[in-house]
């Protein structure tokens, strides 16, 4: 079985807004996503198709058609008010999740033989929403990753080795006043979609944890001189576990499902928890 997965940009407005609720409840739940007339993004779609390449043509599926399925079905989403000019959003609110949900849908009904693999979707370049068509009980699972930044210096350094073997070992990296990075710290959070918000977490008190626990605490700061660090080396390992433990009990709704750190654009680290979690 061989992936093959297309992207496409389109453009829309929406409202978060649960009309059960009282206008209070409503600002206090989805703050300025509660805006009355709405706010707009450049949404991204990934799509994920998944077959055995045909032995004439040698694809998956044609690139043309898989395209010419996606504008068919993004026609009624872009440039549109999700809350006004769609009917799929009568009984649910316009979330990132619940799109999702929608265009996984709507793919598949005009998809025929296609089969779907994963649907990605970019709210924004920090905020992106993963689906594969998963429920649990009669709401869809949805996995939600937020990316936040911060600066900070390291060296690389064991104190179980000697200086030669460091030296060795981490080359420039293990530079006595150590060196520096911007940071990428991506969160994912996996529950089903709550019917009343619409979402697997609650992204306000997400970033608020993130912004307390993480960023405060490293950003502009050398990671050597922080007690986390005190018997283990700074490298992006270490650092995407620490997060991944600080992190795993303060997630608001949902379960943390993955810690990941771009240290560079060419170093990505990823930890999904201890082996046999549950």
């Amino acid at each position: 079985m061989v992936r093959l997965t297309k992207q496409l940009e389109f453009s829309s407005s929406h409202r978060y807004h649960n009309p059960a609720w009282s206008e209070q409840r409503n600002k206090e739940v989805f703050g300025r996503c509660n805006n009355p007339h709405g706010h707009g993004h450049n949404y991204m779609l990934a799509v994920t198709v998944e077959g055995a390449p045909d032995p004439e043509t040698g694809m998956v599926f044609n690139l043309y058609d898989l395209k010419k399925v996606l504008l068919g079905v993004l026609e009624e989403f872009d440039h549109k008010d999700l809350n006004c000019d769609t009917p799929y959003f009568a009984a649910r609110i316009p979330t990132t999740e619940n799109l999702a949900v929608v265009l996984w849908d709507r793919i598949a009904a005009k998809a025929g033989s296609l089969k779907l693999a994963s649907l990605r979707l970019f709210e924004e370049e920090d905020l992106y929403v993963d689906y594969e068509g998963r429920h649990t009980h009669d709401a869809p699972e949805v996995a939600l990753t937020r990316r936040y930044r911060f600066s900070a210096a390291h060296r690389l350094h064991s104190e179980a080795l000697s200086e030669e073997e460091n030296q060795k070992v981490f080359g420039k990296c293990n530079n006595p006043r150590g060196h520096g990075h911007n940071y990428t710290i991506e969160v994912t959070v996996a529950g089903a979609v709550h019917p009343d918000t619409g979402m697997v977490t609650d992204l306000e008190r997400l970033d608020r944890t993130v912004e307390e626990r993480i960023v405060k605490r490293f950003d502009h700061q050398h990671l050597n001189y922080d007690q986390a660090f005190s018997k283990t080396t700074t490298t992006g390992e270490n650092l995407a576990v620490f997060i991944w433990n600080e992190m795993e009990k303060a997630v608001p709704v949902g379960t943390l499902e993955k810690i990941g750190v771009l240290e560079t654009r060419d170093n990505y680290f990823e930890y999904r928890g201890p082996v046999g979690r549950q």
